[in-house]
């Protein structure tokens, strides 16, 4: 396996971990859109620090993933 092989699988299973520790709608309604009275709440502490986690993750998968093609 190369370097960039071994970098999309943990970068992959981090990914996985910190959307799963999100705990956006909970209950089976928000999996489905429901939650009618759900409301929308800015992120702060913790949960804004996992939120840009995650983003920076997903970038650094999708450089992975292209110089892994280019190459």
């Amino acid at each position: 396996m190369s370097a960039f092989t071994i970098a999309q699988v943990v970068i992959s299973i981090i990914i996985i971990v910190l959307i799963l520790l999100q705990d956006r709608s909970s209950g089976a309604g928000g999996l489905f859109g429901g939650g009618g009275d759900s409301f929308y709440q800015k992120r702060r502490g913790a949960e804004k620090i996992m939120f840009a986690l995650t983003i920076v993750s997903i970038v650094a998968f999708v450089a992975v993933s292209i110089i892994k093609l280019a190459l």
